[in-house]
């Protein structure tokens, strides 16, 4: 990170100028150039802070992900309510995710075609997929949830399901008339299936 607030203000102009370009342009086609043009720094400028166009796009997926990961606290929910958790998880990640869309799309039409993107995308939902079995074996494990089913198969499946639906209702523009009603289908389908109480 650059030590004088100007180098952070143009570091942090620069990553809002690729997302930009990113979001616009898509990312293949997108050059150093165009990012610094859009961000209106001296085109050298850029390598001060950053290796590559890559560089800041997976920057950009980190901030992305630390927003996910870590909603702001929100009131109605309690430690001892896991229904309303995973209702509130889940309503925050559509939230992120719809905010983001532009960075999804291209985050999983990279994943398609460069291992690196693959490999990170695989690595973003592992983080997922084991803090969500972390919560589902704890459940278990107070007799809250069936424990006939692997917390980490579990997880696999449900956090599928949520993030599919998101990139189908968000990114691909599948109809629905509300996404609230998505969110309770998703709760409804995560608990009965792990028989949460």
């Amino acid at each position: 990170m650059p030590l004088t607030p100007r180098g952070r203000a143009t570091r942090e102009k620069l990553l809002e100028a690729s997302r930009r370009v990113f979001e616009r342009d898509g990312f293949l086609d997108v050059k150093v150039t165009d990012i610094t043009t859009e961000a209106g720094v001296a085109a050298g400028s850029f390598y001060t802070y950053f290796e590559s166009k890559e560089d800041t796009f997976r920057i950009l997926l980190e901030q992305m992900r630390e927003q996910l990961l870590h909603p702001e606290p929100r009131s109605g929910g309690t430690a001892d309510d896991p229904v309303e958790e995973i209702r509130q998880a889940t309503q925050h990640y559509f939230e992120t995710y719809r905010r983001n869309v532009g960075l999804m799309r291209i985050f999983e039409q990279m994943s398609a075609v460069d291992s690196s993107f693959r490999n990170l995308r695989i690595e973003r939902a592992t983080v997922f997929i084991e803090r969500n079995a972390r919560s589902i074996r704890a459940l278990q494990k107070q007799g809250r949830a069936d424990s006939t089913v692997p917390a980490e198969l579990a997880s696999l499946t449900l956090s599928s399901m949520v993030s599919r639906v998101a990139q189908l209702v968000f990114n691909f523009g599948y109809p629905v008339d509300d996404v609230n009603e998505v969110v309770d289908a998703v709760v409804h389908l995560w608990v009965k299936s792990l028989d949460i109480h």
